[in-house]
């Protein structure tokens, strides 16, 4: 599902609101195959239909709408009736994500609270990884400087690292001489 979010985000962020021709296609053909399909334009839809399916809600705030304030406000009562906790979390979570995509942090903040945005799942798999690459880079220019150019095999390596072992390699790196030690350490890793 993180995955399917991310790749949604970036789709939406580069066609919301768009006159960009590709969100008006509703035909590919390439010389084995023809598809037709109905392109769903968010921006053109009535946000009703979505504030009343808790699995939509997330894309309510992309809906058409003539005042931002109230349909954040109506997204927000209604992540509220949702009576999982998790559930509830988890759309809220993926719904501050896309309203970032055409409202400023400010009236999203307004209307669905941080903290529930920090419980979701998808949220902390999204900070998950960024505070691994944070840690990925700052070690990885502590090996630059400590050992010189690293090879790309072993960077490859390394950047797959949890932040756990990132964090052991950042240690160990202080008693490293060589590339070599480099080498082993990651081979005693596994």
């Amino acid at each position: 599902m993180y995955f399917t979010l991310i790749q949604a985000c970036q789709y939406l962020d580069a066609f919301a609101l768009s006159s960009d021709p590709i969100a008006f296609t509703e035909e590919y053909t390439d010389e084995f195959t023809n598809h037709r399909y109905r392109v769903i334009r968010l921006w053109e839809q009535d946000s009703a239909f979505f504030l009343d399916n808790p699995a939509l809600l997330p894309l309510a705030p992309l809906t058409r709408t003539d005042s931002p304030t109230t349909l954040l406000s109506q997204v927000a009562q209604s992540i509220a009736r949702i009576p999982n906790r998790d559930e509830r979390q988890n759309i809220a979570g993926c719904t501050e994500i896309f309203a970032g995509l055409r409202f400023e942090k400010d009236l999203i903040r307004q209307f669905l609270r941080e903290d529930i945005m920090q419980e979701s799942v998808i949220y902390q798999d999204i900070l998950q990884k960024g505070k691994q690459q944070e840690a990925f880079q700052f070690l990885n220019r502590l090996l630059n400087r400590r050992l010189g150019e690293v090879n790309s095999l072993l960077i490859e390596r390394i950047r797959v690292l949890s932040i756990e072992e990132l964090e052991a390699l950042g240690e160990a790196l202080l008693d490293f001489s060589s590339v070599n030690d480099l080498v082993n350490w990651l081979d005693q890793l596994g």
